[in-house]
């Protein structure tokens, strides 16, 4: 009922945003989890012993996030084209665009259970910045219908740059240049990773 958006179904124009959101939360809990839950337990010590150098230790840990988000994504663009008849119209940018989603959400992961020392504390960072950031991204509307303010805050959040990367690869639409979404999600990719690798480094609520 709610009529086209930038020139596709509305219902179209939100399939990319849903599978993008999907994978970027399994692969945030996937990390997230598989370090709370060794704290929880007292078995982090049995991550850290082994001779693994701390990016080694990073990057294991994104390999999971992105491997589970890859397996969702398979799955949702598979109900989509068997549901909806949506095909892929990049799959190039469409695998980028996920793998990169779950590098940045599996990086905040990490980053999260280290910080995080029990469940409640991981709930608050997953109810308080996770969740707002992804359902504020552009996922159910276009930039181009909000007021110049909001529409330049949405534009400092770089789940938006996934969700609209994912839309251009899925459907051929998005509200900027996936050129300059690539940018800045490797961008932030970067520092968040660096930021992983130097709270594992150091031991940062992980050795005390």
């Amino acid at each position: 009922r709610r009529g086209d958006v930038m020139g596709v179904p509305f219902i179209e124009f939100l399939a990319p945003g849903i599978l993008m959101m999907a994978v970027i939360q399994n692969s945030f809990a996937n990390t997230s989890s598989s370090l709370v839950i060794s704290k929880v337990q007292g078995n982090i010590v049995d991550t850290l012993m082994p001779p693994l150098a701390p990016l080694e230790l990073v990057l294991g840990y994104l390999a999971g996030g992105v491997a589970r988000g890859l397996f969702v994504a398979s799955a949702i663009s598979a109900g989509l084209w068997l549901t909806l008849g949506i095909g892929i119209s990049h799959p190039v940018w469409t695998l980028v665009f996920v793998t990169l989603g779950g590098v940045f959400l599996g990086a905040v992961g990490v980053i999260a259970g280290i910080f995080a020392n029990k469940f409640d504390q991981m709930a608050a960072i997953t109810n308080f910045i996770v969740t707002p950031l992804a359902f504020l991204s552009g996922t159910f509307y276009s930039v181009q219908a909000l007021p110049p303010v909001l529409e330049t805050f949405t534009r400092l959040n770089p789940i938006f740059y996934l969700i609209d990367g994912a839309r251009f690869g899925l459907i051929g639409v998005s509200d900027s240049n996936p050129w300059l979404g690539l940018a800045v999600v490797s961008g932030a990719c970067a520092v968040l990773i660096f930021t992983a690798w130097q709270m594992i480094r150091t031991g940062y609520r992980l050795k005390t």
